[in-house]
């Protein structure tokens, strides 16, 4: 174990170096680029031994993935915002195919207007696409996150794509003191990747093929059951990885005082960490306030939402997405774990950060007095009104 002074794309990529991946498909886009160009540096200078195949869009950039996995090797991508939206197609024959493809995802606002700036539109509209979805907070958990999501996608119970999302330069190109495990440590985590779902001359079988009404919607339910068989991976995954690192994660969603919690915000993603400060101050102010950070928004943590959320009196859901004439995504989720478990509690939707615009501990707090007045609404920060009533 060593220490380094990385920005959390530098983290992912000493992460996704690691895991040993034999493919890997890149092509540039800010402020995913980083990445790719770490991971070009190591295979230059021999220290990850992988193709590198320059592709010439992104659409190609995970159909190569796509192809690589076929052949049964170990395939990692790297994407951002219109990117992400360009191979929106090869998402579904990914998880279709169940190729545990990992792809790195730089949020980002998408066009128009044009802009370069973090939010979490690009990946959240992609939920339905049938991937594992996961949602960094810090550089450790980038690389962290790296060398776990093809432990989880890998186990032949779930068989599916990861996609690990780091917010677009608040993260991406934030530096921090980051440990990198050793080369010994990463090998006996992760185990060289084998699997059956792969194009055999020896066994051949028909892969990517055509399925009618009548079997169609088994291979869906299949898919389905996959996604969610990794729940109970990712906590296996995260005990195994706290025994041979010391880091232990905490499963779906990260708890913060909120056990005798009053008010408590939800929210995903590096602005968690402002969050919790918040809720401290207003602990020494006599209010009894808790975060929910979710770190895997598929599968989604129904049961740790409501188990957190049952003897509160209000919650709030921050969030950088808006479904445009509903309300967040995110919020939608929440409201509906919180509707299967029987639980009645008033909430609020809080929409922030598009583009990247800044987040303030003012902005936080006046989440809270809001959850705290009982209100029911969905409303921009910083621009003021309903959104809806």
């Amino acid at each position: 174990m060593s220490k380094k002074f990385l920005s959390g794309n530098e983290a992912f990529a000493e992460g996704i170096r690691l895991a040993r991946p034999e493919v890997i498909s890149a092509y540039p886009i800010t402020p995913q680029t980083i990445v790719v160009e770490k991971l070009s540096e190591m295979v230059e200078d021999g220290s990850l031994k992988a193709e590198y195949v320059h592709v010439e869009s992104e659409h190609s950039a995970l159909s190569c993935a796509i192809g690589a996995s076929a052949a049964g090797a170990r395939a990692f991508t790297a994407t951002s915002s219109q990117g992400l939206l360009y191979m929106a197609e090869c998402l579904y024959y990914a998880a279709g195919g169940r190729f545990p493809i990992v792809m790195m995802n730089a949020d980002r606002s998408t066009a128009l207007p044009w802009n370069i700036y973090g939010d979490q539109r690009d990946s959240l509209s992609q939920l339905d696409s049938g991937w594992i979805q996961a949602y960094a907070e810090n550089a450790q958990e980038a690389l962290d996150l790296a060398l776990m999501s093809y432990r989880i996608a890998e186990n032949k119970a779930v068989s599916t794509p990861f996609m690990a999302n780091l917010d677009g330069f608040i993260l991406t190109h934030t530096y921090e003191t980051v440990d990198i495990p050793s080369r010994e440590q990463a090998d006996c985590f992760l185990p060289p990747y084998v699997t059956d779902n792969r194009l055999d001359l020896d066994s051949p079988k028909n892969m990517a093929f055509s399925a009618g009404p009548d079997t169609n919607f088994v291979f869906k339910f299949r898919e389905h059951e996959g996604v969610l068989a990794a729940r109970d991976v990712i906590a296996e995954t995260e005990n195994d990885f706290a025994r041979i690192f010391g880091r232990q994660y905490s499963g779906l969603t990260e708890n913060y005082l909120t056990d005798d919690a009053d008010f408590i915000l939800i929210t995903l993603g590096s602005i968690a960490g402002l969050c919790r400060e918040t809720a401290d101050k207003l602990r020494r102010e006599g209010v009894k306030a808790g975060v929910v950070r979710i770190r895997y928004m598929r599968p989604f943590p129904n049961e740790e939402i409501a188990e957190a959320l049952e003897n509160a009196k209000g919650y709030g859901v921050l969030e950088k997405d808006i479904s445009f004439g509903n309300e967040g995504t995110v919020f939608t989720n929440v409201n509906s774990a919180l509707k299967k478990a029987g639980i009645n509690i008033k909430g609020c939707n809080f929409i922030g950060g598009l583009g990247g615009r800044n987040i303030s501990a003012a902005d936080i707090r006046n989440a809270f007095e809001n959850i705290i007045a009982g209100s029911q609404k969905v409303s921009f920060i910083g621009i003021g009104g309903d959104c809806i009533g």
